[in-house]
């Protein structure tokens, strides 16, 4: 099934929008992971690793019926080298069989055989495993850095062709320093105006059931008049929206990336949401599913008021 009709699916089904980050940090974890992780593997990244699968694992207990997906970011595994990666794999496993579509937060981008290992690493269908060893994370979807141009963007086309999977294409970032390059100007246009036509190309032959397509783009909720101009640009495209919560983007500044349908878009907090538990002060560190699952049902019940309130709402 076309990734952006799962996505879509997923939406309706849960009247949410909310996708939640998984952004381990071994600082702010709850002490009771901490110790006994370190009981049996010191300070060593055997011990990372066990406490981050536990802690997923528990926050997608906590969300997976409010959330339609998390995404992990790689990044906080990888730091932790194959123990670390171990226990991303079974996070993506635990996920899946919870019902949760998976965006791997990879950030990838390269250009010919290796674009095609990417590809197949995060999303499959690229080898058919007859002839060469094989094997895939089976992502639902994977954000990509479109910098190298289309020569690094088809091969990850074809695999969510193949695959049913599905990109989210850098565009227009959450980050202050995100306009030192994309707000530059091509021919009177920005870099991320430039981009979204790209990303809306890319994405033609891939539109679903629903009318969306599988090729979507990441664009913060920190600019939303950005947002606005990017919807325009890419009526077809899903958004996967970061900047919201900790990142002090509100329910207000997200709308713009949605269509009028109260569609198109779905919104990720990571540490707003996985670590709410140091903010609230109802929950301790025992309870820190408890506080994530909260914290989520807010963030859907904030941004569903918005949408109804501005009459952009499908459900």
């Amino acid at each position: 099934m076309n990734f952006a009709d799962r996505l879509i699916a997923a939406v309706r089904g849960k009247k949410s929008h909310v996708v939640v980050g998984l952004d381990p940090r071994w600082q702010s974890l709850p002490p009771q992971l901490q110790n006994l992780a370190t009981k049996y593997n010191g300070l060593e990244p055997q011990a990372a690793a066990l406490a981050f699968y536990q802690f997923g694992r528990a926050i997608i207990d906590a969300v997976h019926d409010i959330a339609v997906a998390v995404k992990p970011q790689l990044a906080f595994y990888e730091q932790y080298g194959p123990w670390g990666m171990h226990a991303l794999v079974q996070t993506v496993d635990y996920a899946r069989q919870q019902g949760l579509l998976v965006i791997a937060d990879a950030k990838r981008g390269d250009i010919g055989s290796t674009a095609v290992a990417y590809a197949q690493a995060y999303l499959g269908g690229i080898t058919d495993g007859n002839d060469e060893p094989s094997w895939t994370m089976q992502a639902d979807a994977v954000t990509v850095n479109a910098y190298l141009g289309s020569d690094g963007i088809e091969p990850f086309v074809k695999a969510c062709a193949a695959s049913g999977g599905g990109i989210f294409v850098l565009v227009k970032t959450s980050n202050k320093s995100s306009g030192e390059l994309q707000d530059q100007l091509i021919a009177g246009e920005p870099v991320y105006a430039r981009m979204a036509r790209m990303v809306n190309r890319w994405g033609e032959d891939l539109v679903g059931k629903e009318g969306y397509s599988s090729v979507g783009a990441v664009v913060g909720a920190t600019y939303p008049q950005e947002a606005a101009q990017l919807r325009q640009l890419m009526p077809q495209a899903l958004f996967l929206v970061p900047g919201y919560g900790a990142q002090g983007a509100s329910a207000q500044d997200v709308l713009p990336a949605f269509n009028p349908d109260g569609l198109g878009a779905v919104v990720n907090s990571s540490r707003g949401i996985i670590f709410a538990y140091q903010q609230d002060t109802q929950f301790g560190a025992e309870k820190y599913a408890d506080a994530a699952r909260a914290a989520a049902i807010r963030m859907r019940d904030d941004i569903n008021q918005a949408l109804v309130a501005k009459g952009q709402t499908s459900y």
